[in-house]
């Protein structure tokens, strides 16, 4: 069985040093957009409360009805 090649090696390191599966990394580290910048969203700052919390809604983000702008960020941020 050949063992398959990884087109964005550094890239694949990287997420292997944060825990990703090997099957993981791979299936990343060769998607097409490998390594390129991701959309051209706006910052969260930008977006109003609303926008927010629909986000961390889809995100599912426990607890997002109590939670003001900054803490929507802060929750989405670090999901």
């Amino acid at each position: 069985m050949d063992i398959p090649s990884i087109k964005n090696e550094e890239q694949y390191e990287a997420l292997r040093d944060k825990g990703y599966s090997k099957e993981k990394s791979a299936r990343i580290a060769n998607s097409p957009n490998s390594g390129k910048k991701g959309g051209q969203a706006k910052p969260y700052e930008d977006w109003t409360k609303q926008e927010l919390y629909n986000q961390a809604q889809n995100v599912g983000i426990d607890g997002r009805s109590k939670m003001n702008k900054p803490e929507l960020i802060n929750a989405l941020r670090n999901n």
